[in-house]
């Protein structure tokens, strides 16, 4: 699974990374323990493509209770098109996620040590993710997404038995392409990104607490 992640580098750099024009109105600042529930920088393609914000933990549109959010974080990319709650995401509902790394917890002898996992170059890169929109009671709208998941490559087989999706920059454009629709083409861009692209190191036990967000987190 992917639980926690973070993206320090500024908006500007993302934009430039990703090739996206930086809305007015989207303002962050270096996070260094994502949480889920917590807002994450995102790429859209419904028109146009644009960086935005999402809810992590998504909300399917016909739930009765926002709670579900906190319960699918991630989605094995194995299912996506069998299970109802993605089947319809994986159609025309996908976007990427940014991050400059993530963490994964190894099972050690006397508990578990966090691991920062970036790219060897240190680029943000891109998750996989699905998004949706759902209404709460006073007719708010609010956007969510999930995380897709799949089978480790060599680097993250030692720490986890899963790892998120990765995606190079050509299965991003075809991710982010609204005229796909066919889960033949789009199930395949799934794979383990490549080992050797990168690195993963032990970091502080302080990223088990999701209300530590500084960089000494991954000092």
């Amino acid at each position: 699974m992917c639980g926690r992640f973070t993206l320090a580098v500024d908006i500007n750099s993302v934009a430039r990374a990703f090739n996206v024009p930086v809305p007015s109105s989207l303002q962050t600042a270096p996070r260094y323990n994502i949480a889920p529930t917590q807002n994450v920088v995102s790429v859209l393609s419904n028109g146009t493509t644009h960086l935005d914000m999402l809810r992590w933990g998504l909300i399917p549109s016909w739930a009765k209770d926002e709670s579900i959010g906190s319960k699918m974080i991630n989605a094995r990319a194995e299912t996506l098109a069998e299970k109802p709650s993605f089947k319809r995401l994986l159609s025309s509902k996908r976007c990427l996620v940014i991050a400059d790394g993530f963490y994964e917890w190894r099972k050690e002898q006397g508990g578990k040590t966090p691991m920062y996992i970036t790219l060897k170059d240190n680029e943000p890169f891109a998750f996989a993710g699905l998004w949706d929109s759902w209404k709460n009671a006073d007719g708010e709208l609010i956007r969510t997404c999930t995380l897709i998941t799949t089978q480790p490559n060599e680097l993250m087989a030692s720490i986890h038995n899963r790892m998120p999706v990765i995606l190079s920059s050509e299965a991003r454009k075809e991710w982010l392409d609204s005229s796909l629709h066919d889960e033949h083409v789009l199930l395949p861009l799934l794979a383990s990104y490549p080992s050797e692209e990168m690195k993963a190191r032990p970091v502080s036990r302080l990223v088990n607490n999701p209300r530590y967000d500084s960089a000494e987190l991954i000092a």
